[in-house]
């Protein structure tokens, strides 16, 4: 984790949580101990991240099952979790996980665990992706306050700083709400990482004048062939890449990969607040009365995608039979540091 901070945790008769949105200004901690504060946390940002809402929803849905009787109350309220955001498929895939389970908060705390590993696993496997001296650019928030682990796309920039490779690191703002800014900064800065901060629309001339080698993101759900949606802004930058021909690669774990779909149309992509664009932090920036499209993410088709890093390797074309191959292949991961 960023020292000092910890995005998510187990406390007793609630579920701790860093608010993000307060980050880096203010570290302000939460305590969720209701279905309407776990589906809150996670539907207003202040808990973010494919993986680490994950690992949230599954103490949340814990959380719940000790606290309501009634098992079709409690099934109505785990489902509020499950549904708080449409997109990342983590979530449905740990509350579900946990709702299976004899022992649900054993079951919460292995998902935890496992996710600590899994991070690990991606950042020694991203390793040999990294040169000595590399310009990696990367794009929203994918470090351990995104996954409640090590991190996935900058957990494999921070396993390359600490490996020596001394990497520079190039970060896009993250708009609307400044996920690359505000969170990514903070956590290359912890990190010793050397950080250049650029604006979401100066990516293509980054890659033209700062020759980048490449580009490195996480994912919030991962089709079988290969289409993946993540924080939008992400399709534009795989385009960029294969015009300038950087190699552009997806860090994930297999958690983020839903084998029940085939293909990027079929993800459901959340549309937020047009008021996230119109004001910021209260502060309005546009026209009363300016409409706003807002998509939360967007779909990289993969053929885009040079390779994914997972837990379990490098996965690369044809997504068709290595994503298959994914989805049978055994997981044996290490104890976690």
């Amino acid at each position: 984790m960023t020292p000092g901070l910890t995005a998510v945790a187990w406390d007793g008769d609630a579920v701790l949580y860093l608010d993000q949105r307060w980050l880096p200004n203010e570290a302000r901690y939460e305590r969720a101990r209701s279905a309407d504060d776990v589906a809150e946390a996670i539907a207003s940002l202040a808990v973010r991240g494919a993986p680490c809402i994950g690992v949230f929803g599954a103490y949340g849905v814990a959380l719940l099952r000790r606290t309501i009787a009634d098992d079709a109350e409690f099934r109505r309220a785990a489902q509020r979790v499950r549904a708080a955001r449409p997109t990342a498929v983590n979530l449905g895939w740990a509350v579900d996980r946990v709702l299976a389970a004899a022992d649900p908060l054993q079951e919460a705390r292995a998902i935890h665990d496992e996710q600590i590993a899994i991070d690990d696993a991606i950042a020694s496997y991203g390793l040999e992706l990294i040169r000595k001296g590399a310009r990696v650019l990367t794009h929203c928030n994918t470090g351990p306050l995104a996954t409640a682990g090590g991190g996935t796309a900058l957990g494999v920039i921070i396993a390359a700083q600490r490996g020596g490779k001394k990497p520079r690191v190039f970060l896009g703002e993250t708009r609307p709400l400044l996920q690359g800014s505000r969170l990514n900064y903070l956590e290359l800065e912890a990190a010793g990482v050397d950080a250049v901060l650029i604006v979401d629309s100066a990516a293509a001339v980054a890659m033209r004048e700062h020759r980048i080698d490449l580009v490195i993101v996480g994912a919030d759900r991962i089709a079988r062939n290969g289409d993946t949606a993540n924080k939008v802004g992400t399709y534009a930058l795989a385009i960029l890449a294969a015009h300038h021909g950087i190699p552009f690669y997806v860090a994930a774990p297999r958690s983020t990969f839903d084998f029940s779909i085939a293909g990027g149309a079929d993800i459901p992509i959340e549309e937020r607040s047009a008021e996230e664009v119109v004001s910021f932090r209260g502060q309005r920036v546009a026209p009363d009365g300016a409409a706003a499209y807002n998509p939360a993410f967007d779909v990289t088709p993969g053929h885009l995608i040079t390779a994914f890093v997972t837990e379990c390797g490098i996965v690369r074309p044809p997504y068709g039979d290595s994503i298959s191959d994914l989805e049978l292949r055994p997981l044996v991961l290490p104890a976690h540091r």
